[in-house]
């Protein structure tokens, strides 16, 4: 268990870091500078809010806190969806990018339909 808490810990960082190398080679029109502000709020606060989930004091604010980890992760795949669809960046390039964040989504349902469960 302490493993996937270091390695969860470590992905979402990681997430977040390349959420800002991603914003940072944004163009500078107003377009793509309004829709990178958006995913750098939503995509840098996951590992913030994964690191509150386990400060929590109850299981119910743990829950609730790894939804907010979920939502903030559904909004950064739409912002990543915009800037592709919207031909602002091509969508090879933040393809790995929607992959980790899919399959970060996936692990999150996981951990709070696994922590429902069990409460």
């Amino acid at each position: 268990m302490k493993g996937d808490i270091v390695d969860l810990r470590s992905r979402t960082k990681k997430f977040a870091l390349r959420v800002i190398r991603l914003y940072s080679g944004l163009p500078k029109h107003t377009l793509s500078q309004v829709l990178g502000k958006q995913i750098l709020r939503s995509g840098t606060s996951v590992g913030a809010n994964y690191r509150e989930a386990f400060r929590s004091r109850s299981k119910a604010e743990f829950v609730a806190k790894m939804g907010d980890c979920l939502k903030e992760l559904e909004e950064t795949a739409y912002w990543l969806e915009l800037l592709c669809e919207g031909n602002i960046l091509t969508a090879e390039r933040p393809f790995p990018l929607m992959d980790e964040c899919d399959q970060l989504i996936s692990i999150f349902v996981a951990i709070i339909k696994k922590s429902k469960l069990n409460s």
